[in-house]
């Protein structure tokens, strides 16, 4: 079922896969990729983040135990893992490795490290961080025979814990250098990834090269590449139109694209599809007035997201309206039931008038607060500027600070802010996956509420336990309907993936994801 959930979402994402002229040609070995990232890495470790930044600079560089088959998503393949096998009590996986693997030191790959790896994602210690300890806190135990195999003992069943190994965030690590520092990944790389790193230039550009010793036979193609750092989006469109760079594998807006399509004609590929992002609006209700329920849920019923999603979609990646499941994937609650939701009604007169009287009742009619929100063009300045607009319809005023990415982060890790601009940056459409987010600040520091509520909680724990399909949604609308009646979180709106490249670059792969695909392996150039 669980697989068929997955075929269920692929359909829904209306990927445009273009027939790809990579599948009737020979690659082709050789050559430097250039490509643009349109934010700058805050550290180098895969476990601690959760911006796609990290990945676009990382995820060359190191492998994975299992991942995503992309032109067969959501289907699961092995990377490091050769084969696995689930137990008859499906509490017990079995993986059996590639051998004569090696880090880019020199280092023999063993199961040694994969353990490192996972103990580290699930309890890290040393004062390293793992965004992924409550998604791997179903692991019992890790043993390993042998060299090349690796036995993970869960405490109970988790239907997405397949999923969840597939991960692109668990970047594997040497069990000799986490052992010397556990936070070395932060400023050390050391993978076992197609590609070796060359250098970081900071505000500049981050290099790599083949890794000579790769253990995929024959692969990458490429000898080389560069991923420059092009914040401002002006930059990165002339440097991709003048072909400075090939690619940027993140995403452009519909007006960006319709630009580039006429300036660089058929010598542009264009791929689109929905994407499993979101971008949230979150209170700090450590910080008051934001302890008040009133006020935001005030907040949250003076956003019209119907209205805003027809403006805002136009120029922006933002389009769908959705809950905490990406709209029209299987587990997602229906418009119908939606539109009940605080923060959802299509008759936003009505809904600005009553979040006025709840401002009024908390005594905030007055209200003035900090918007902390990414200075990165797209999609986060244009929402800023949106939801800005929206609560001076109910006379709040708001000042929009924006910030770089490790700034922007720091101070949302710290709870150093009132109100933020956050995002939901998924892989797949499992709603454990997604849920996780809003567990309580305790057991999840991404959760930028801070608020603790056991009966999430709760909820989330049950739903993961479900194996029937309907009783299973009816838990994760609860926990919706619950997340939004406290409103302390909530999606703005989901966003649209477009994917600009050179015609010349061959071999990349597009999803719903753009924390997919990232390590550049099976990337060729036509030239």
């Amino acid at each position: 079922m669980k697989r068929l959930l997955g075929t269920l979402s692929l359909a829904l994402a209306a990927v445009a896969f273009a027939a790809s002229p990579a599948s009737a040609q020979t690659p082709k070995r050789g050559g430097n990729l250039n490509f643009a990232i349109s934010a700058e890495t805050p550290h180098y470790d895969c476990h601690a983040s959760d911006t796609y930044a990290t990945l676009h600079f990382s995820s060359p560089f190191y492998s994975t135990l299992l991942r995503y088959n992309l032109p067969k998503f959501p289907q699961i393949e092995g990377d490091l893992a050769k084969s696995w096998t689930l137990s008859p009590d499906k509490k017990t996986y079995t993986f059996v490795l590639h051998d004569g693997v090696k880090f880019h030191d020199g280092t023999p790959f063993t199961s040694a490290d994969i353990k490192a790896t996972y103990e580290r994602l699930r309890n890290p210690t040393g004062g390293a961080v793992s965004n992924r300890k409550a998604t791997f806190s179903d692991i019992e135990a890790i043993e390993t025979p042998n060299p090349t195999t690796v036995v993970f003992k869960l405490k109970a069943v988790n239907a997405s814990m397949l999923d969840h190994f597939a991960s692109p965030w668990n970047c594997v690590y040497s069990a000799k250098d986490l052992a010397a520092d556990a936070n070395a990944p932060r400023t050390k790389i050391n993978g076992t990834g197609p590609f070796t790193f060359v250098e970081h230039v900071k505000g500049s550009h981050v290099a790599g090269k083949r890794n000579e010793s790769y253990f995929k036979k024959g692969l990458p193609y490429l000898d080389s590449y560069r991923g420059i750092f092009t914040l401002q989006a002006a930059a990165m469109l002339n440097a991709l139109q003048g072909g400075q760079v090939l690619a940027e594998f993140r995403g452009v807006s519909p007006a960006e694209r319709d630009r580039m399509v006429a300036a660089m004609g058929d010598k542009l590929r264009v791929e689109e599809s929905s994407w499993t992002l979101n971008l949230l609006v979150a209170f700090n209700i450590e910080k008051p007035p934001f302890n008040d329920v009133r006020v935001r849920k005030a907040l949250l019923m003076a956003i019209d997201r119907w209205g805003g999603s027809q403006g805002l979609s136009r120029i922006s990646t933002l389009r769908s309206v959705g809950g905490v499941i990406r709209p029209g994937s299987p587990l997602a609650t229906p418009e119908a039931e939606l539109v009940k939701l605080p923060g959802f009604s299509k008759d936003i007169k009505k809904s600005r008038e009553e979040a006025k009287k709840l401002l009024k009742e908390a005594g905030q009619e007055n209200l003035k607060f900090t918007l902390w929100n990414r200075n990165l063009a797209m999609p986060y300045t244009p929402a800023g500027i949106f939801l800005v607009d929206q609560w001076r319809q109910i006379g709040v005023e708001v000042e929009h600070k924006q910030s770089d990415t490790a700034p922007y982060l720091a101070a949302l890790r710290s709870g150093n802010y009132e109100v933020a601009v956050d995002f939901s940056n998924l892989f797949n459409d499992d709603a454990t996956l997604a849920l996780s987010k809003y567990l309580s600040h305790k057991n999840n520091p991404l959760n930028l509420s801070r608020a603790n509520d056991d009966v999430i909680d709760d909820l989330y724990e049950k739903q993961l336990r479900e194996g029937d399909v309907a009783k299973r949604k009816g838990f994760i609308q609860a926990l919706e309907k619950r997340l939004f009646e406290q409103a302390y979180q909530q999606p703005l709106l989901w966003w649209h993936r477009i994917v600009l490249t050179h015609k010349t670059v061959m071999g990349w792969k597009m999803s719903p994801s753009h924390n997919l695909g990232g390590d550049l392996a099976e990337v060729w150039l036509n030239q």
